[in-house]
């Protein structure tokens, strides 16, 4: 079995709750980068031992938070050592939008990973682009670089579209999938 971690910072508990939603998914680990951009006692070692890493942030203003970014800055010790070369990475965001520039987001970890020398999974999932879809369906705003969702800014975390939750944990199953095959 493959080893997963959802590393993520959330804002107002929205980007929370799906990483959640992919962790369980993917049966992974949540990591959670605090509102001072820092990671939990042993994130390092659990990001060291994952064979998958997720990466989540809200899009603010056309990219990932500055938590995040923090996050991202401080990964290059191990891209200095080579330590996550041939690893898997994923990633997802959330915004307000029903676009919200999330894509320059995931663009952003895409990068991320890449650079640590990563392979990249995306969602493989088909729109939901009938006139017959809804918010609650699979992947209705059409991403596949990831699993992106849209929070309302007047919405709680209680409120999001249960379409965004379930391509979530079929986003972290579809993970969870590739890294056990990777693995072998």
């Amino acid at each position: 079995m493959a080893t997963i971690a959802v590393v993520y910072h959330s804002g107002y508990g929205h980007t929370q709750r799906q990483a959640q939603a992919v962790a369980q998914g993917a049966d992974a680990h949540l990591i959670a980068i605090d509102a001072d951009g820092n990671l939990p006692e042993g994130g390092w070692e659990q990001l060291a031992a994952s064979d998958a890493i997720v990466f989540g942030s809200p899009t603010y203003m056309g990219g990932p938070s500055w938590q995040f970014k923090k996050f991202a800055d401080a990964t290059s010790k191990p891209w200095f050592a080579q330590a996550w070369k041939d690893k898997l990475f994923a990633g997802f965001t959330n915004s307000a939008s029903t676009v919200g520039d999330k894509t320059a987001t995931l663009n952003y970890f895409i990068t991320l990973a890449l650079q640590h020398g990563g392979l990249w999974v995306g969602n493989g999932m088909m729109p939901s682009n009938t006139k017959a879809a809804t918010r609650d369906d699979l992947n209705w705003i059409g991403v596949w670089s990831g699993a992106a969702s849209v929070s309302p800014s007047d919405a709680s975390p209680a409120e999001m579209f249960e379409g965004d939750l379930n391509l979530a944990r079929r986003f972290g199953e579809r993970v969870a999938q590739a890294a056990a095959r990777w693995k072998r």
